[in-house]
């Protein structure tokens, strides 16, 4: 999943040749799971047809202030336009648009829908060689990036003219990329390695047959969904688990079991500034596993156990910098096992679920947690969706 997924994207097409591109581009935003809106200037439409773009938008295309071609000749408010979009990008941005844009002209339904934007605005500029090269334009373009509007530079090659320079739009998949990582740039976590385990351990007592738990891995799948949203790399190590990740920013690691657990959270660890660890994994493991399947036979069966190596611990022994979060499901004494928790292992946050709670616990969408911070300040919550909980769990540590 994109940055730019469930993100209001309006599209402003002017009139240069580049806007053939503009179809590639609303395909783009589109396949990136944004939703987009096109405003075209009138003299655009000689340069790729309206209908393309409602087409490729799946969206009505605007382009004058009233439609007269419907019954009732139907407003086109440039403000609701305006107000709905999260991000407004205009390309190609002509020579005539930016001179507009600079002094405020406003003379098209395009140039009403610039000036009453409140979210940011991206030009993607495309025009020939000496055009871009004359000083009125470079004005322009930095007055523009003055009114804190985000400058998309053009490219060099062959132009329209014949010439060959600079002047020729950004590609589509240059401008969805540029506009995704300048959003990523703004976010919260951008630039922070976060590890999260997730989901159940299994312990193998036979080829066939294995200790396990009722974990599903959906805290932690919405944790590194979270996480990824707020502009972090994410490392997800999950034991056996039918969540799906949702973003390209987060790399999966697949384990196993309780020592497949182990090694990989200590191959990322070091390099992380978050680790949180959701897992539920198992305490015990089989002393000795079984090549063959085990046979059923009327005597009772005795599986001598041994411990597993206590992942969070270990990692609370080595840690330098990273914030350190820890879950302790319980089902009573929860605060005094928590609080115990948080300072055996040294933790720097404890989340406490309680299987005591209707709606927390496992393989459910829904959880009530209470956080504890290493000083014991404690903040409960009502019973949420999973995903608001990841909300409410980065929040806090953001706010640390």
């Amino acid at each position: 999943m994109s940055v730019l997924s469930g993100k209001n994207v309006l599209l402003g097409v002017t009139a240069g040749i580049a806007a053939y591109k503009t179809a590639y581009l609303v395909r783009l935003f589109i396949k990136a799971g944004a939703n987009v809106q096109v405003v075209m200037t009138p003299a655009s439409k000689d340069f790729v047809t309206p209908l393309t773009l409602s087409t490729l938008s799946k969206n009505p295309v605007y382009s004058t202030f009233v439609d007269t071609e419907s019954d009732n000749d139907q407003w086109n408010n440039h403000v609701e336009l305006a107000l709905w979009a999260d991000l407004m990008i205009i390309a190609p941005a002509t020579a005539n648009t930016m001179a507009k844009m600079a002094s405020g002209t406003c003379d098209n339904l395009l140039m009403a829908t610039y000036l009453s934007a409140k979210a940011k605005v991206y030009f993607a500029p495309a025009m020939d060689l000496d055009m871009y090269q004359h000083k009125t334009t470079n004005e322009n373009i930095e007055k523009l990036q003055e009114f804190g509007n985000v400058f998309i530079p053009p490219t060099s090659g062959e132009l329209a003219s014949g010439l060959i320079g600079e002047g020729r739009m950004a590609e589509p998949k240059d401008i969805v990329n540029f506009i995704e990582k300048d959003i990523k740039s703004k976010l919260p976590l951008n630039n922070k390695k976060i590890l999260i385990t997730a989901g159940p351990t299994y312990e193998e007592i036979d080829p066939v047959r294995f200790i396990g738990n009722h974990s599903s891995g959906k805290m932690g799948f919405a944790l590194a969904d979270q996480a990824a949203k707020l502009g972090a790399e994410v490392f997800l190590i999950t034991g056996p688990s039918n969540e799906k990740v949702s973003y390209n920013s987060i790399k999966r690691v697949d384990v196993v079991s309780a020592d497949d657990m182990y090694n990989a959270t200590h191959k990322y660890f070091n390099s992380s500034d978050i680790a949180i660890f959701a897992a539920a994994v198992a305490d015990y493991t089989p002393k000795n596993v079984a090549s063959l399947k085990i046979k059923k036979k009327d005597a009772s069966l005795n599986i001598e156990l041994k411990p597993t190596k206590d992942i969070l611990a270990s990692v609370g022994k080595i840690k330098e910098n990273q914030f350190l979060i820890g879950f302790a499901l319980e089902t009573n004494n929860e605060l005094e096992n928590a609080k115990s928790k948080l300072k055996r292992k040294n933790l720097d946050l404890i989340v406490l679920n309680s299987l005591q709670d209707k709606g927390a616990g496992f393989k459910g969408n829904t959880n009530k947690i209470t956080l504890i911070d290493k000083n014991e300040n404690i903040t409960s919550f009502e019973l949420k969706s999973k995903s608001e909980v990841a909300e409410d769990i980065f929040k806090e540590i953001i706010k640390k």
